[in-house]
């Protein structure tokens, strides 16, 4: 098998052939498929391997120390052998990944061949095709979690440790300094824990990274902006807790600690940073001083490490294994989101060249993953490798669903389940001056939200109570525009009830919440239901289709979202609860592509630069036509929002955002002027709607098609996570 080694010594890194490890009694032997490079401690072990010896020396103190005191007991002679001997060997490198169980090991019964684990320590979890793992660093991966995601297990454990000696409490405000990639685990495990969190780097892409995960502010340790960020959250008191997940010989950051950290504050350190405490700053406030000491109990205890022996749970709660499965559980439920954190993923092979970019500053990177040949998506057991696909559900109805019977000429009576924003600005607005249409009751979690939305738009009701009109037997539809995290669920009680429901994007954030969804059409038999893709709906995008006329050949289309940064504090930040920002609003785009090209895509793939939220999204249809998206939110402010190309059959149809339209072919054709404003469809889509539910015909799109879209933009997260197309196989 192949391993990543390093010579101390001379600074060589080389990827050798080695052997295969034994599989012992008390472990498992894991095949890798992903490993996770520390960017910190690693490279900080390959750089002072590069130093001249004194330069070794001088990072070193306390192996020089060792040398002078075994010099005074065996002499120069053979303590010089003795050095040399040893710098002068391979080391390993790595501590955290992710693979597939090979082999069990006597003793072990809680894992089986097959299995997919996480597994811990830099002499077992190392960059290596096999490791032979004993049971106390490793821990099963939790259903669904992608093996890149559990790779970070280790890490994830450290920074957990390091948030477990702050003892952080509900409400408390924390300063983390240095976002590296323990620093970005810190601030989203503090998050997780009820704590408002202020970073302070000098890099201002991680500093931004920090409040896409969660932080309230981050800035540079020197500016003044931060003092003034902390004065604001704690009125002037300082923070409770300060961790140092900096590296480095500076001692600013124990200084900056002091300064900013509140009269009996805790300062832990969980990096390696010069550590001269300015004895008035720490003695005046009494600041409580910690350490944290890598994963947690049974670190260096190699009774618990080696020879399995746990800790009592009554004793100690968190051992470095149940640090893991926490760490695990939380990225799992979308607690902690690692994937923005994934700078690049290099080939195995590649090591030694990625290592080298990292040294020279040529790979500028938070997090960086090996990729193993043999991967968990790809092959399991000896398995024929194959594409990783995703089963788009099928559509079953238990009969034909007939419309709710209505009496001619009565009114479409309409009750809304959410007033936010977007209900209140884009839909209301046109339903309100409707004619045939009556708002009969709006639902929302609080009273007075309800109360507000009547009195602006002509509610008959205003309640708190879902239940009451799922009951009403007199509303003939529901609109379900609340937060995405509460779409699918709301979706299929309505469907059980029997309502015609308009739900706005996404209809579902998992496989799980679609599958829910569909299960309730075939129970009930009812698939009256329509999603918020409005595009396909938009006068410009349809005559501009009509004009370009029906199509013969393959298709190329290009559709480039300026998404842009949302504001500080936004609900759709919220990963963990609310999807990814393309979960939540791609469906639109995918939908639009899907019309546009008359068809259903058959594989997705998807790529996402590092340290953003960028995507590049590829559709393929049957035909052999390709759409891809480019969803970006570092563009230009100032840039429309959504430009759209479409080129087959020697024409061009081109979209401005939604306020110009042409297509090119043998002769052109310009929409004639500018709109007073974009439309980007929903009143032609609501009209299409609120039609649909008075004559009891076919719904605007048909069902198939919105469960296509949706599970084409929930693919997108496994094409992430495999790096491979993902195949879109139609349930049969």
């Amino acid at each position: 098998m192949k391993q990543v080694v390093q010579n101390y010594k001379s600074g060589e890194l080389a990827v050798l052939d080695v052997p295969v490890p034994g599989c012992k009694p008390g472990g498992v032997l894991v095949r890798s498929a992903y490993s996770l490079i520390s960017t910190g401690t690693e490279l900080m072990k390959v750089s002072e391997a590069g130093m001249s010896m004194l330069g070794k020396a001088r990072s070193r103190p306390d192996q020089v120390a060792k040398v002078m005191q075994s010099v005074a007991t065996n002499g120069l002679p053979a303590t010089y052998r003795k050095v040399m001997g040893k710098l002068d060997s391979y080391t390993p490198l790595g501590y955290s990944l992710c693979g597939v169980v090979e082999q069990v090991g006597a003793g072990i019964d809680d894992v089986k061949a097959g299995d997919l684990v996480a597994c811990a320590g830099n002499e077992h979890a190392l960059h290596a095709e096999l490791n032979w793992v004993p049971k106390n660093l490793y821990t099963p991966v939790p259903d669904g979690l992608a093996p890149r995601h559990a790779a970070f297990g280790t890490v994830g454990s450290i920074a957990m440790q390091g948030v477990r000696q702050g003892e952080p409490q509900l409400g408390e405000v924390a300063l983390v300094i240095g976002l590296g990639l323990i620093g970005q685990l810190v601030v989203q495990l503090l998050g997780a824990s009820g704590v408002r969190v202020v970073g302070a780097d000098p890099d201002p892409a991680r500093c931004e990274l920090a409040e896409r995960l969660g932080a309230v502010a981050c800035g540079d340790p020197a500016s003044a902006a931060l003092e003034a960020a902390v004065a604001e959250l704690t009125d002037g008191h300082g923070v409770d807790q300060v961790y140092l997940a900096a590296g480095g010989g500076s001692n600013q950051p124990v200084e900056l600690a002091a300064r900013l950290c509140r009269d009996r504050g805790r300062v832990v350190d969980i990096g390696k940073c010069r550590l001269d405490l300015p004895w008035n700053a720490y003695y005046e406030k009494e600041l409580d001083v910690r350490f944290s000491r890598s994963y947690g109990p049974g670190r260096y205890d190699p009774e618990y490490e080696l020879e399995g022996r746990d800790y009592p749970i009554g004793y100690v709660r968190w051992t470095e294994r149940r640090n893991l499965a926490c760490f695990l559980d939380l990225v799992a439920r979308g607690r902690v989101d690692v994937e923005p954190l994934v700078s690049h993923v290099a080939d195995f092979e590649d090591a030694v060249e990625t290592y080298r970019r990292l040294k020279d500053g040529e790979l500028k990177a938070v997090a960086v993953l090996f990729r193993y040949p043999e991967q968990p998506e790809e092959a399991r057991e000896g398995e024929t490798a194959q594409a990783p696909s995703v089963a788009v559900p099928a559509v079953r109805r238990s009969g034909t669903a007939p419309a709710p019977a209505r009496s001619a000429g009565s009114p479409v009576r309409l009750a809304f389940v959410g007033a936010g924003n977007y209900a209140t600005s884009m839909l209301l607005p046109h339903l309100a001056r409707r004619e045939g249409v009556e708002l009969s009751t709006v639902v929302t979690t609080t009273a007075l939200s309800a109360a507000n939305a009547q009195r602006k738009f002509g509610f008959a009701e205003a309640t708190t109570d879902l239940d009451a009109v799922l009951g009403d037997k007199s509303i003939d539809a529901v609109f379900v525009v609340t937060r995405h995290s509460s779409h699918a669920e709301l979706t299929r009680k309505a469907l059980l009830a029997g309502k015609t429901v308009f739900v706005e994007k996404p209809l579902a954030l998992t496989e799980d919440e679609l599958a829910g969804v569909l299960a309730a059409v075939e129970e009930s038999g009812n698939d009256r239901l329509q999603v918020g893709f409005n595009r396909r709906f938009a006068p410009l995008l349809t005559e501009a289709k009509e004009r370009f006329g029906v199509r013969t050949g393959p298709a190329s289309l290009r559709y480039l979202v300026n998404a842009g940064q949302l504001q500080h504090g936004s609900w759709y930040l919220r990963q963990g609860t609310e999807g990814s920002r393309f979960e939540g609003e791609g469906g639109h785009f995918v939908d639009t592509a899907s019309w546009l090209l008359d068809a259903d895509p058959v594989s997705v793939y998807a790529v996402a630069p590092s340290g953003n939220e960028d995507l590049q999204v590829v559709l393929r249809y049957p035909d052999g036509s390709t759409a891809t998206i480019s969803y970006v939110t570092t563009g230009a402010p100032g840039f429309p929002k959504e430009t759209l190309d479409l080129l087959a059959d020697g024409k061009v149809l081109k979209l401005d955002d939604f306020v110009r339209a042409s297509v090119y072919g043998r002769s052109r054709w310009l929409s004639s002027r500018l709109p007073k404003a974009r439309d980007k469809g929903q009143n032609a889509e609501l009209a299409a709607f609120v039609m649909a539910v008075r004559t009891g015909g076919p719904m605007p799109v048909p069902l198939e098609s919105l469960v296509a879209t949706t599970a084409a933009t929930l693919a997108v997260r496994s094409a992430l996570a495999s790096g491979a197309p993902v195949e879109l196989e139609r349930a049969r």
